[in-house]
């Protein structure tokens, strides 16, 4: 039996990075009603409790290095984990990437450093429009061949594919699974008793570690499509 919806944000509940649309929010509302609901994403809590236009759920930020808990009309930071990044150190090896792949011609910042310690590299840059990153890279094939190399550059971090044309690279110990291991089993309930939901669960995606520990996952193909194919969540009860 399920207990627990864990969600993905961009690209699962949302497009990349925008708010959530009406018939999604409705969605979370319905099932909300039937099971508890998570949002595990590699944003911080802040950016994705505006996307999801405030609704009431627990949000697993950073891939676990925030966790932040839904109380009354706003959220206890129960977690804040801050391991710096060495920015010289980082910086300088996305830039070495990028001129062995030839992305050197990138729009705004060409990297992108969190308070957590995270960092994102945004191949076509952070200023890039939202519809040159969604034509970028669709099946990710692009970034599947980079990805030996952008991890042989990071041995000391986990890496993975991320937005459209991005890569994450977080601390080694930080990742999705451990992120919604360590919030389920505070609450006493068992991975078959979890589903999670995502778009990224291929080779290197940031929701793969999420399939291989064995949870339960539902794969997304179509965000827009999600509220229909979740249908049948409340259509057996």
């Amino acid at each position: 039996m399920i207990k627990l919806l864990a969600f993905d944000m961009d690209g699962t509940l949302t497009q990349h990075r925008t708010p959530i649309e009406p018939e999604h929010y409705r969605m979370l509302e319905q099932l909300s009603a039937h099971y508890a609901i998570v949002i595990v994403s590699a944003g911080d809590f802040a950016r994705i409790s505006a996307q999801i236009g405030n609704f009431p759920a627990d949000i697993l930020g950073n891939y676990g290095m925030q966790v932040a808990l839904r109380e009354g009309n706003g959220y206890r930071i129960a977690r804040e984990i801050r391991l710096p990044a060495d920015r010289p150190s980082v910086a300088a090896r996305i830039a070495a990437l990028r001129a062995r792949f030839g992305y050197q011609d990138c729009k705004g910042d060409g990297v992108f450093f969190y308070d957590s310690g995270m960092v994102t590299f945004p191949l076509l840059g952070t200023a890039a429009p939202i519809e040159e990153k969604l034509r970028f890279d669709p099946d990710r094939g692009k970034r599947r061949r980079m990805l030996p190399a952008v991890r042989e550059a990071f041995p000391e971090y986990t890496v993975a594919l991320a937005g459209s044309s991005s890569f994450d690279i977080m601390p080694r110990a930080f990742d999705k699974a451990r992120a919604l291991g360590e919030y389920a089993a505070e609450r006493g309930i068992l991975k078959r008793e979890v589903l999670f939901i995502g778009d990224d669960l291929g080779e290197g995606g940031g929701d793969r570690p999420v399939l291989e520990a064995g949870f339960p996952c539902f794969a997304v193909q179509d965000y827009r499509e999600l509220p229909a194919r979740l249908a049948f969540l409340t259509e057996a009860l």
